[in-house]
C-alpha cells in the first residue's frame, strides 16, 4: 500500500527586519498547513537577511540559544499546526561559538533533533567561515513522526558523501535548507551555468540513493552592505524531486512561494529494487575516500 507525505515549502524574500521576516514566515507556514502539509521545510537563515556578505562582528548579535526565545516560538507553531517543521537558525552555542544549525520540530512542539552545517564555504559574498564553527553532530538523520529526515544545510548539497552517508543511517528523505544566488556581475550564461550545476546536484543525490530531496531556496535580491559588489540576488527555484531525480514540483526563480507537495514514501522501495546501487557498492575499494587527495 502506498504511503505517501504532504511537504510544505516555503521561498521567501527577506528584509532587515527580523521580526517581520519571522512573522510572514508564521503566516506562510500556517498557509501550507492549512492545505494539508504535514512538513514543513524553511529556507537557510530565514529569519534575517543573509549576513554573510561581509564580516562584521556585530552580525553575532543575531544568533539565538537554542533552546531559547525563538526554538520556544517555533516549537509552538509546529505544536499548533500538527506539523513537523525544518527550521535554521543561526545557532549561539558559548561566547566566539556560533554554528549553522537546522532544527527539527515535532508535532507536539518538541525539538526532534538538530543538525549543525558540517561543509562551510568562503567565497567572495560568502563569508561563513568567519561566522560558523564547522558541526560537530556529524550526519546523523533526524527521527521524527513522518520519517527519518537527513538534513543537511546549503553547502552540503555539493557533497554526495554527506548524502550517502545519510541515505547509509536509514534517511527517509534528504532535505536542504538553502541560500545561494548569483552576483550580478556574472554572466547570464555563466548564471545560468551555476543554477543548472545546483539543480544536477541534488537532483544527483536522489537518483543515486534512491530518495526523494526536499531543496528550499531564498529569493530576492539583497544588497551588500560593503558596498564592494553588487549585492546576491537569491535564485530561488525550490524543489522536491521523488528518488529517480524527478521534478515533482520546481519555484520560480524570483516569486515568493508556498507550495504544498505530495510525495510517497513507499516509491523508494521500488526504485532500489530497479536500481540496487547500495548492493553493488564496492566498500572493499572505498578506503581512499578518507584522503584530502590522492597523489
Amino acid at each position: 500500500m502506498e504511503k505517501t507525505l504532504k511537504i510544505g515549502i516555503v521561498q521567501q524574500a527577506n528584509t532587515a527586519h527580523v521580526a517581520d521576516n519571522r512573522a510572514r514566515l508564521k503566516d506562510k507556514v500556517r498557509q501550507v498547513a492549512q492545505q494539508g502539509a504535514e512538513l514543513v521545510v524553511l529556507q537557510e537563515l530565514h529569519d534575517s537577511l543573509y549576513f554573510c556578505q561581509v564580516e562584521s562582528t556585530d552580525n553575532f548579535d543575531l544568533a539565538v540559544a537554542i533552546p531559547g526565545a525563538e526554538t520556544t516560538e517555533y516549537a509552538a507553531l509546529a505544536k499548533e499546526l500538527g506539523i513537523v517543521l525544518v527550521t535554521s537558525l543561526f545557532e549561539r552555542r558559548a561566547a566566539g561559538l556560533y554554528h549553522n544549525t537546522a532544527v527539527v520540530f515535532e508535532k507536539d512542539g518538541t525539538i526532534a533533533g538538530k543538525y549543525r552545517k558540517m561543509h562551510i564555504p568562503d567565497d567572495p559574498a560568502y563569508y561563513e567561515k568567519f561566522y560558523f564553527t564547522p558541526g560537530d553532530l556529524g550526519f546523523e538523520p533526524i527521527d521524527t513522526s513522518v520519517g527519518r529526515l537527513g538534513v543537511l544545510v546549503c553547502w552540503d548539497q555539493w557533497y554526495p558523501e554527506a548524502a550517502r552517508i545519510m541515505a547509509l543511517k536509514g534517511a527517509d528523505m534528504l532535505i536542504y535548507p538553502t541560500a545561494i544566488g548569483w552576483e550580478s556581475s556574472d554572466t547570464e550564461a555563466e548564471k545560468t551555468r551555476q543554477r543548472d550545476a545546483w539543480i544536477i546536484s541534488q537532483r544527483a543525490h536522489a537518483v543515486a540513493n534512491g530518495l526523494p530531496v526536499i531543496s528550499v531556496n531564498r529569493t530576492g535580491h539583497e544588497s551588500d552592505p560593503s558596498g564592494m559588489t553588487n549585492g546576491i540576488h537569491f535564485w530561488g527555484s525550490s524543489f522536491v524531486a521523488g528518488p529517480q531525480g524527478e521534478f515533482l514540483y520546481q519555484a520560480p526563480a524570483d516569486a515568493e512561494v508556498e507550495q504544498v507537495v505530495e510525495v510517497s514514501l513507499t516509491r523508494s522501495e521500488q526504485v532500489r529494487r530497479w536500481w540496487p546501487f547500495l548492493r553493488d557498492r564496492r566498500i572493499d575499494e572505498f578506503t581512499q575516500l578518507a584522503k584530502r587527495y590522492i597523489d
